[in-house]
């Protein structure tokens, strides 16, 4: 399999593993904090990994402690803080509205990479900007625009808003870092930071107990946690941050566009609802996100009758 469509395929399994995860974790929140099983999706799958490390006999890069503690930077913030505020609002907020959510990452991510490089926006990827963020602010406030003006937003869709920042910052960081450390090596460092900052948060919170809360998980919804701690994290992370190394961050970024698809079908496939408003709003986020590529492809076709007009 060549390198292109070998990356695609990669990128489309990811974006399915996450689309997949909202609508799973959307039932195991019924039972277990969101801090709870953020923490025990990082232990799955750093055990996992550590396996996978094993069997293979893969011998890990060495590195300095001051790129260490970039690493440990990158995974508190990126893989720790979305995932605290991922669950979290999770518990108050619909499946397809958190992915919905998590869609505006594209856009973010191409502000944040600009910004870095100090290089200025396009003007089509600012109208994306302006259709994504349509889209889903028509989700969040579910049809009534009248709740703007009153301030009554969810709780719920505002802290994955803050996780989706979070994530952008972990794309565009895993992007620079790409070149000094391979992507199974930044997934297994990051994640194991992630996983030590959601430890220390929970010492902070009387009611999250995350042993008990495992143990006393029905045996259908520790199927479902194995599932987000191998599927929706070992596989997604690795073929993210291999997509994100081949493709670059902002391109990489634009697969991210397909997760309220999945997350809306596999949400139909378990029972959940999906409304039409979210419907509507999925839609008028992929245009936006999708734009500069209708964009070429009007004018290639423009551009390919041309000769036979003149």
């Amino acid at each position: 399999m060549n390198t292109p469509i070998r990356t695609t395929v990669m990128m489309l399994i990811c974006v399915f593993c996450w689309g997949s995860v909202f609508p799973v974790a959307k039932d195991v929140l019924l039972h277990m904090s969101g801090l709870s099983l953020s923490i025990w999706r990082f232990a799955i799958a750093l055990i996992s990994l550590f396996i996978f490390i094993r069997l293979t006999r893969m011998r890990m890069v060495s590195l300095s402690l001051s790129r260490y503690l970039i690493l440990g930077i990158i995974g508190v913030m990126g893989v720790g803080g979305l995932n605290l505020a991922l669950f979290s609002g999770l518990s108050h907020t619909s499946a397809t509205n958190g992915a919905l959510i998590m869609a505006l990452s594209p856009i973010v991510t191409t502000v944040m990479t600009a910004l870095l490089s100090r290089t200025l926006i396009a003007r089509v990827q600012l109208l994306q900007l302006a259709i994504a963020f349509g889209g889903v602010l028509l989700v969040v406030v579910n049809g009534d625009l009248i709740s703007l003006l009153n301030l009554q937003l969810n709780q719920g869709d505002l802290t994955i808003m803050l996780g989706m920042l979070a994530w952008s910052g972990y794309t565009v960081c895993g992007s620079k870092v790409s070149g000094w450390l391979p992507p199974l090596e930044f997934s297994l460092l990051t994640m194991a930071a992630g996983l030590i900052g959601l430890s220390v948060a929970s010492m902070f919170q009387a009611d999250v107990h995350p042993v008990q809360e495992l143990l006393a998980l029905p045996w259908p919804l520790l199927i479902s946690m194995l599932y987000i701690g191998v599927f929706g994290t070992v596989v997604g992370y690795l073929c993210w941050n291999n997509g994100v190394k081949t493709l670059g961050s902002a391109n990489a970024s634009l697969y991210f566009n397909l997760v309220p698809v999945f997350a809306a079908l596999v949400s139909l496939l378990m029972g959940q609802s999906v409304t039409v408003i979210q419907l509507a709003g999925m839609l008028i986020v992929l245009t936006g996100l999708t734009l500069p590529l209708m964009i070429k492809r009007i004018k290639r076709n423009r551009a390919a009758t041309l000769p036979s007009n003149g």
